[in-house]
């Protein structure tokens, strides 16, 4: 969680709340060029469905649907908040 403080109109001081989030997704490749084979291959599968179930959420998001799917998967759950309201 990252906080900071500014100088708002009237002299009145505001402060801002912030949390920045760092995914690792080394590893999300294609696997027929990856060749990979045991936890590689199971960890790559993993990353990929992850990104699949994160497309899921911008595409519901951008049509404004009711049901965005956030909890398709751990890392779309994870950064439900900010995915969603004022998150960028």
């Amino acid at each position: 969680r990252i906080s900071g403080q500014r100088s708002a109109a009237g002299g009145q001081v505001q402060t801002l709340h912030g949390t920045l989030h760092l995914v690792d997704l080394a590893g999300s490749e294609r696997l027929a060029k990856s060749h990979a084979t045991g936890d590689r291959l199971k960890e790559t599968q993993s990353i990929n469905k992850s990104l699949s179930a994160m497309s899921d959420v911008f595409v519901a998001i951008s049509k404004h649907q009711h049901h965005v799917p956030y909890r398709n998967s751990k890392l779309t759950f994870l950064l439900q908040p900010c995915l969603s309201g004022d998150g960028k």
